[in-house]
C-alpha cells in the first residue's frame, strides 16, 4: 500500500464531489472497485512507471459545438492535460505528443505555453528530454474520418512507440459508432477519431490512463453498465441511434472527477507526493492563468454555451479553490 494512502484518499474524494450534479459518484464507485483503491493513486503510479525519458501520447479537447464550427472547443480538458504534460516532464523528462484536431491546435498550443511548455517538433522534444534543457511538448493533428483514423492509429503507434497513452475529457464512440454530447446530441462532425488510437493501444497492451466526468469519454467503457443507469442519456434508446451516450473505449485506469480538469490536478498532486517534488503540483495561480488563456483563445464553457473562464457551468473561483485544496494536501504531506 502507498505511503501516501491518506492523502490519496483526500484527493480522490475531493475531485469527485459532484457539485455539478452530473451523476459522477456511481461511476467513481464502480471505477474504484476495479482498481481496488484511490483512482488518482493508480493513475499517478502508472504515469510514474514510464522510463526516464520515455514517450507518452496525450489527448484532450472536444469540438464542443461541432454542428456550428469545428473551431469551437471546450475549456474542460486542455488545462488539465497541460498540467499532466508538465508533471510528466518534471518527473520523467518524458517526450510527450499531444494529439488533437487541426482546428484546435492553435488554442491548445497557447494553453501549453502558458503552462510553461515549449511547443516544438519531435526531434527537438527528444533532444530537450535527453539533456533536460527545456520542458517541451509536440502537437499533432489527427484525421476526422473513420478509415483514416484507423490507419493513423497503427501508423502513429509504430512511429512514436509510446510507453503510455493518457486521455482527459476526450469523447469516444458509443456502441453504435456515434459521438454524443452530454445532452444526447450527435457531434461527431469534424471530430478527430482519436478514440481509435486508444483502442488500438489497448489492444497492443500499451497502458492507458483516462480521465472523464460524464460517461461519454474515452475510458468509460470499463463502467459502461453504470453509465447506462446513472447518467442522463446513458441508457439504451436515450439517443436517436437507439443507444446511449456512453463511450465504449476502455482504459487500464479510469479516473472519474466532477470536472475532468480536477482529476488531472489531483493526478499531478499524487505524482508530486510520490517523487517528493512540489513543483509537479498544478497551483491555483497556474489554474487562474490557464482559465484566462483559454478564454482569450475562444475555448468555451460548454455547459453554458459562452466563452468565459467558468468550466462546466462552475465558476472560475471554484476551480481555483479546488487547485488550492489539492496543493494544500501536498503541502501537508511533504512538510
Amino acid at each position: 500500500m502507498s505511503d501516501f494512502v491518506k492523502y490519496d484518499e483526500q484527493l480522490d474524494r475531493l475531485v469527485n464531489l459532484d457539485i455539478g450534479n452530473r451523476g459522477i459518484e456511481p461511476l467513481y464507485d464502480a471505477s474504484r472497485a476495479l482498481v481496488g483503491g484511490p483512482l488518482v493513486a493508480a493513475a499517478a503510479d502508472r504515469l510514474l512507471a514510464i522510463p526516464q525519458g520515455g514517450s507518452v501520447i496525450v489527448t484532450t479537447g472536444s469540438v464542443s459545438r461541432a454542428w456550428l464550427s469545428p473551431e469551437l472547443g471546450e475549456n474542460d480538458g486542455p488545462s488539465g492535460a497541460a498540467a499532466v504534460v508538465r508533471a510528466l516532464w518534471l518527473a520523467r523528462r518524458a517526450t510527450t505528443v499531444v494529439v488533437i484536431e487541426e482546428t484546435l491546435i492553435a488554442a491548445m498550443a497557447a494553453v501549453l505555453r502558458a503552462c510553461g511548455l515549449a511547443v516544438v517538433d519531435h526531434a527537438t522534444a527528444r533532444e530537450a528530454s535527453a539533456d533536460g534543457s527545456m520542458a517541451c511538448v509536440v502537437l499533432e493533428s489527427y484525421p476526422v474520418e473513420d478509415v483514416a483514423g484507423q490507419a493513423a492509429a497503427r501508423d502513429m503507434l509504430k512511429r512514436l512507440k509510446p510507453d503510455l497513452l493518457f486521455s482527459t475529457e476526450r469523447v469516444g464512440r458509443n456502441e453504435n459508432g456515434i459521438y454524443y454530447n452530454m445532452r444526447g446530441r450527435d457531434y461527431g462532425m469534424g471530430r478527430a477519431r482519436i478514440d481509435m488510437l486508444f483502442d488500438e493501444g489497448l489492444a497492443r497492451g500499451i497502458p492507458v490512463v483516462a480521465v472523464g466526468d460524464g460517461g461519454n469519454e474515452i475510458g468509460m467503457g470499463v463502467v459502461a453498465d453504470v453509465v447506462k443507469t446513472a447518467i442522463p442519456y446513458g441508457g439504451p434508446g436515450d439517443c436517436p441511434c437507439g443507444g446511449g451516450i456512453g463511450a465504449v473505449s476502455g482504459a487500464d485506469v479510469l479516473v472519474t472527477a466532477a470536472v475532468s480538469n480536477w482529476g488531472c490536478s489531483a493526478i499531478c498532486a499524487a505524482m508530486a507526493l510520490r517523487v517528493g517534488d512540489a513543483r509537479l503540483v498544478h497551483t491555483p495561480a497556474m489554474e487562474a492563468r490557464l482559465l484566462e488563456v483559454m478564454t482569450a483563445n475562444g475555448l468555451i464553457n460548454s455547459a453554458d454555451g459562452i466563452i468565459d473562464p467558468h468550466v462546466d457551468g462552475i465558476r472560475d473561483t471554484t476551480h481555483i479553490a479546488l487547485a488550492e485544496m489539492a496543493e494544500a494536501v501536498v503541502r501537508k504531506a511533504l512538510a
